[in-house]
């Protein structure tokens, strides 16, 4: 495939590797941020970047959030920075894959490998910062689960992509970013501020990935039935 696959190109072909979800009928911002990543994607294409070196880059900068936070308030706020950034890497990675006609079922393991450790570390960034230890191994649980399900009923299966619901990964990145931000604003004003904020966050984190697995087990349901 070439590397010059313009936008409507790239988004057939992304269509065909996420169970016929079209890009370009997405909301706005979800539609943006996947043109950002195919421009990203397509630029280091043609640097010849393997979308396994993206993969590991983004794993490296989830690793780094825990030992950023150990240095608030600034070091909470640099934590914040590399969760989206590590988003970023995450999206465009596979833009990479597509854009060179690379995606394999190889690099699609290495990449739900790198999203689950990447949200574990996240997730032990709350727990630095004085989150609740059983909410934050819940909230692992529970986002663990919901990709478990997906890629059961995927195996079984379901062909469409089933639901998007309110646990998603983008998700999980939202309330990461956001309570890091929030959590090194209250370090700023009070140093035992941030305790109290993470196991807030992690509280919400636990709701939203309820919900969704409640969402996504309906979906599956209907479509394997």
């Amino acid at each position: 495939m070439s590397t010059r696959l313009n936008w409507n190109e790239y988004a057939t072909a992304w269509a065909r590797l996420h169970g016929g979800f079209d890009p370009r009928l997405a909301t706005p911002v979800v539609s943006g941020w996947l043109r950002m990543a195919y421009l990203l994607g397509a630029g280091l294409a043609r640097l010849r970047v393997k979308p396994l070196a993206v993969t590991v880059f983004g794993l490296l900068l989830c690793l780094a959030v825990p030992l950023s936070v150990t240095r608030p308030p600034y070091g909470i706020f640099l934590g914040a920075s590399l969760v989206v950034l590590s988003a970023v890497a995450d999206s465009v990675d596979g833009a990479v894959a597509v854009t060179t006609g690379e995606p394999t079922r190889l690099g699609y393991v290495y990449d739900s490998l790198a999203d689950r450790l990447g949200e574990a570390a996240w997730l032990t960034a709350f727990w630095l910062l004085g989150g609740a230890g059983p909410l934050v191994v819940a909230a692992g649980v529970l986002s663990w689960l919901h990709e478990y399900v997906r890629a059961r009923a995927a195996a079984a299966g379901m062909r469409e992509i089933g639901a998007v619901t309110v646990g998603e990964r983008p998700t999980r990145v939202c309330v990461a970013a956001i309570g890091l931000l929030v959590a090194g604003a209250g370090a700023a004003i009070e140093p035992e501020l941030p305790s109290g904020i993470v196991t807030l966050v992690t509280a919400v984190w636990i709701l939203l990935a309820v919900f969704g697995l409640v969402q996504l087990m309906a979906a599956v349901r209907t479509a394997l039935r």
